[in-house]
């Protein structure tokens, strides 16, 4: 729950039923930090895009960024999109195709009563600091996508808002695309001073942008923590998937875990009770017989899957855990691997992570 205020920054408690969407969470964002919200479709992601933008008023719960109120359904207190310091970027940008590049990014400054003069001022000059002056009498039509996502961006900045929220900024764009406008993207969130909210649903966009990632799956937050922390010690399987680690649940004693029918070793004594396992897939190292050297967990199975993926190779192995390993491509002709091959696995304790559940 919310406490007090931040001295500065978005802190949101924020609960709203969509639909089928029931949504719970809290939101604590300080100035000059970015938070990345990851989840699967239909986690809720969007709607607290909605909720803070104002598009969408809070059932219970209170939203307050800077010290202002901008939602609390107990005073009746709301805030109308427009008169909201909050920038928006948009899934797919949605530029006005009606509109040149410079109309849409001093569309909001003249919707909230600025001068034709003072908006044009203020937009040629957010364009100027993005490096899309030249662009500006251009259609959104005669814009790449990577340009419109600029222009887009543009005109979430122009008006000095106090946080910018960003829903899914780069789903629309082809892979090389991507690459320049993730790039750019960074470092005009590195500059902007406000609190930075970036939906999405790509782990590599949230590790690579993030300060602070948070996981919500079903409306709710399952894990939170730097993206390292993330990537290291996923909670859920969701985490752990986007991780590319193995998941597994089961239950510690003193050095073991039980989980599949199987006895795993792992490296901490002091765990007792239910536990999440993880194991990187290139911990688990494949054998054609059974393997002789020091890894405590050691088992036959069988290869489901392989997939190619450039320098590594990711085989997915079935009973009696169903993990996946990965290796090398010299590793894998060396073992002559196919699907439907027996095969032993070996994973060393201290590659095993447990955290209590």
């Amino acid at each position: 729950m919310v406490g007090g205020s931040l001295m500065s920054g978005l802190e949101a408690t924020i609960a709203v039923e969509r639909g089928e969407l029931d949504l719970e969470l809290d939101l604590f964002i300080g100035s000059d930090r970015t938070l990345a919200l990851l989840g699967p479709n239909g986690a809720g992601k969007s709607t607290v895009v909605d909720v803070l933008a104002g598009l969408l008023p809070l059932e219970t719960g209170r939203i307050v960024l800077d010290g202002t109120v901008l939602d609390d359904p107990t005073t009746g207190r709301f805030v109308a999109p427009h008169s909201r310091s909050v920038g928006v970027v948009f899934q797919g940008g949605l530029l006005f195709p009606h509109l040149t590049t410079i109309e849409n990014v001093e569309f909001g400054l003249r919707s909230r009563g600025l001068s034709r003069r003072q908006a044009r001022r203020e937009a040629t000059e957010v364009l100027g600091t993005i490096g899309m002056q030249e662009f500006a009498d251009r259609s959104p039509s005669e814009l790449s996508g990577g340009e419109a996502q600029r222009i887009a961006l543009a005109r979430s900045l122009v008006g000095a808002p106090t946080m910018l929220l960003l829903d899914e900024p780069l789903s629309a764009l082809d892979a090389t695309t991507r690459v320049e406008v993730q790039r750019n993207l960074a470092q005009h969130l590195a500059a902007f001073d406000g609190p930075r909210l970036l939906i999405t649903h790509d782990p590599a966009e949230a590790f690579l942008l993030a300060d602070e990632v948070v996981l919500i799956e079903g409306g709710r937050v399952t894990q939170r923590g730097d993206p390292a922390d993330i990537r290291l010690r996923p909670k859920t399987k969701y985490a752990a998937d986007l991780a590319g680690s193995n998941f597994l649940l089961g239950e510690a004693q003193h050095g073991t875990v039980q989980t599949a029918g199987l006895t795993v070793h792992i490296a901490d004594r002091s765990l007792v009770g239910k536990v999440v396992v993880t194991i990187h897939p290139r911990a688990v190292s494949l054998h054609l017989e059974r393997p002789e050297g020091s890894a405590r967990n050691v088992w036959e199975t069988m290869v489901t899957v392989i997939e190619d993926h450039g320098d590594r190779v990711r085989v997915q192995l079935g009973q009696p855990l169903g993990i996946t390993a990965e290796v090398t491509p010299g590793a894998l002709a060396a073992l002559a691997l196919t699907p439907g091959a027996a095969v032993w696995c070996s994973v060393k304790a201290t590659e095993v992570v447990a955290q209590p559940r």
